[in-house]
């Protein structure tokens, strides 16, 4: 199948070549920079984010039926990788973990779990992405100031917050320091520039970054060897071979590497579903990515990388939107960009290697804050409690726990409130009076669970004394649980006692069984 679609993708048309040519290139020098960066961010060889650029680019596009999503190494993964890799203590176990990871994905692609990603509450969703937004940022801070890993933040279990480890001042590199700080001007303004920014704004801060590296040579602001980007240079074949890292199989019944592969499953595949749907809302032809298929091919793209030793990827909605932007019309955009990356492995290693590592901090600084940005934290703010309290627990629970840990705390909050609403509207009371006597009519919802038990009995038992007539109205209701009728059964006998005119409508056991059945 793969073969079948390379071959149909060689076969460019002048459609091809005056969309998606020029918009695959702008990908690439979007890319490129990401790739190198998340890959630092995980504490993974560099080698290994371009490396799966480039599966991202030639194995799941081709795959895949979104027209306009591109595939990658992902910032929202750099947490998970980067303790996976401390944790399981070697970098071919956690390769075994991200095959594991793509077999998992493909089977639920094939289950038809695409809609999986409908049942994760919002606001917990959207409390991951933020909090991994303000852990990026944290980790990178370090390196925007050219400091050395013994000056550098402590990121523990993929989250949480530790102190610095001894005095920052005299460790930091000043021509590093102004590099990342230019940088993150250009990334801020650049794209407010009409006309200029058609130029993607991370070249221009890799181009900087080489520039002032340079000049800065021969000055007390000179930047050393550990301040640069460090990719392997390559003289034959043999050695490009011996470049690529292989999962170690013998660890399949380790316990910790399932569960970092069952992680990066779910994670990998939610962060999948929800850039697709974001894509496919950019997309200015409107079309609809089949989401199981969208698995499959992450799956299989997955299991690529990890046996070749690379990083786990997902749709990223940083280079699916610069390809909506560039004008990108169909996945050869996103493959050809596979094959930019491809080359610019082989060809320019030692351009690559210019690459001063703070440009990288502020590019990844700048992808943190828009995770993270305050607007988010207001927009939640203003949609309820109901909204913002699981969302802003996520976040804190991921930034002092884990990710894992913090998004699991983060739905049984959510839970908590979607029940707490559940309750709420199990019905609809009405009371009128007239000549100094009540009526009462409690109109039921349309599902009634055994959680709204307990609402509907304080309800009842709790009705003014000077109460004549009642009416439970259960019409509407498609469901109304047993444990529900039983209550409303004792409370009729109870109303009788007390001399209240009561009816129950619609509300019958064996009107339950038909409507369960």
């Amino acid at each position: 199948m793969f073969g079948t679609r390379m071959s149909a993708f060689l076969k460019l048309t002048k459609r091809d070549l005056k969309y998606d040519f020029p918009s695959s290139v702008v990908v690439f020098l979007v890319a490129l920079p990401l790739c190198l960066g998340i890959a630092m961010a995980s504490g993974a060889p560099l080698f290994a984010g371009i490396l799966t650029g480039v599966v991202g680019g030639l194995v799941v596009a081709a795959i895949s039926k979104s027209p306009l999503s591109v595939s990658g190494p992902a910032a929202g993964l750099t947490v998970i990788v980067l303790s996976a890799i401390e944790k399981l203590g070697a970098y071919e176990t956690f390769l075994l973990a991200v095959v594991i990871a793509g077999a998992l994905q493909l089977i639920l692609g094939v289950l038809r779990a695409g809609i999986i990603g409908n049942y994760f509450p919002s606001a917990v969703i959207l409390g991951m992405l933020a909090a991994i937004g303000i852990t990026i940022i944290l980790k990178q801070i370090p390196l925007a100031f050219g400091m050395t890993e013994s000056h550098a933040f402590e990121i523990d279990n993929g989250g949480g917050i530790a102190a610095f480890k001894d005095t920052m001042l005299p460790a930091v590199n000043w021509g590093a320091t102004l590099i990342c700080f230019l940088s993150l001007s250009i990334l801020i303004y650049w794209p407010k520039v009409k006309g200029l920014n058609k130029i993607p704004a991370p070249l221009l801060v890799v181009l900087l970054g080489v520039l002032a590296a340079f000049l800065f040579r021969g000055n007390s602001m000179k930047l050393t060897a550990q301040h640069y980007v460090a990719i392997p240079v390559v003289s034959s074949f043999q050695e490009f071979t011996g470049l690529f890292i292989f999962p170690d199989f013998t660890q399949v019944l380790n316990k910790d590497m399932w569960i970092v592969a069952i992680t990066i499953a779910i994670i990998a595949s939610l962060e999948t579903l929800i850039s697709i749907e974001a894509v496919d809302k950019l997309d200015p032809l409107k079309r609809n990515t089949p989401t199981n298929r969208e698995l499959m091919a992450q799956g299989i793209g997955n299991m690529a990388s990890g046996l070749l030793g690379g990083l786990p990827l997902t749709s990223v909605i940083v280079r699916s939107s610069a390809n909506v932007q560039a004008g990108g019309r169909t996945k050869r955009s996103a493959m050809l960009h596979g094959i930019w990356l491809l080359i610019a492995l082989l060809a320019i290693p030692t351009v690559i290697n210019l690459i001063p590592l703070s440009s990288l901090a502020a590019i990844l600084l700048h992808t943190g804050y828009k995770l993270a940005n305050p607007v988010l934290f207001r927009h939640m703010f203003r949609k309820g409690l109901d909204q913002f309290v699981p969302f802003a627990v996520t976040v804190t629970a991921i930034v002092f726990t884990d990710l894992l840990l913090g998004v699991g705390i983060g739905i049984l909050v959510a839970i908590f409130y979607i029940i707490r609403a559940n309750m709420q509207n199990a019905f609809q009371l009405e009371i009128s009076e007239q000549n100094g006597e009540k009526t009462v009519i409690m109109t039921l919802a349309e599902e009634v669970s055994f959680l709204n038990k307990v609402p509907i009995q304080q309800q009842l038992y709790s009705l003014p004394k000077n109460v004549y007539r009642i009416r439970i109205d259960g019409e509407q209701s498609r469901f109304i649980d047993k444990d529900v009728i039983d209550v409303l059964k004792d409370f009729e006998l109870h109303a009788v006692s007390k001399g209240i005119a009561i009816q129950l409508h619609a509300i019958t056991y064996k009107k339950q069984q038909l409507k369960t059945n």
